[in-house]
């Protein structure tokens, strides 16, 4: 009868640790859609203030758990999906550059835009790893630095673009060219419309 008694006591302290277990996992799981609508709701409304709000959306909510509702992780994120489809452009162009019977023409507008996108690329990098290294002592300075950077590098990306204006220009690779370019000086301006918002007050320091 005793040793039956032991066991019981035994039992109830393993069923009261099963139960928290559970609750903690249920209470985790019904807390995380309302979490992440938040900070989908966040990255809309930061959005909004950009020039591309759709884009920005598009691009940005599907980081909505990486990011949180941090001013620094959104634009430490719009800072790299900007990058990251910079890269894949620039990797582009030079495969086209390669392509024998270009037009003269197209072919130097090939070559600046490579050089040209290659320091925004560069730009952007370097935009990030200060972005890194911002604290509430440098401020001011770090991100007046980010935003020079970012601005360089839309102003190379418009330097592209410009290269391929006119109709002697007209052609496939205009079209695809552009097209990319385009795309990425959005995600740029975008991006540059966050770094401003952020640079704006220090109270959103991590």
């Amino acid at each position: 009868m005793e040793v039956s008694s032991l066991r019981h006591w035994k039992v109830i302290p393993i069923l009261l640790i099963t139960l928290q277990f559970t609750t903690n996992m249920v209470l985790s799981l019904v807390d995380a859609p309302f979490d992440n609508q938040r900070n989908i709701e966040y990255i809309k409304s930061s959005c909004s203030s950009t020039t591309y709000p759709r884009l920005c959306y598009r691009s940005l909510s599907i980081y909505a758990n990486k990011i949180d509702t941090s001013p620094r992780l959104l634009v430490d994120t719009a800072l790299n999906v900007t990058l990251k489809a910079s890269k894949s452009t620039s990797r582009l162009m030079v495969k086209i550059s390669r392509i024998h019977g270009l037009r003269p023409r197209v072919a130097a507008a090939m070559a600046d835009c490579i050089e040209v996108i290659g320091d925004s690329v560069d730009e952007l990098q370097q935009s990030i790893e200060e972005l890194g290294h911002v604290s509430r002592s440098n401020f001011a300075l770090t991100m007046s630095d980010i935003q020079t950077w970012v601005s360089a590098a839309l102003t190379d990306e418009d330097t592209c673009m410009d290269g391929f204006a006119g109709k002697s220009m007209n052609g496939n690779v205009k079209t695809m060219v552009r097209k990319r370019i385009v795309k990425i000086a959005h995600l740029t301006s975008n991006a540059l419309a966050l770094v401003n918002n952020y640079a704006s007050t220090q109270s959103n320091l991590p």
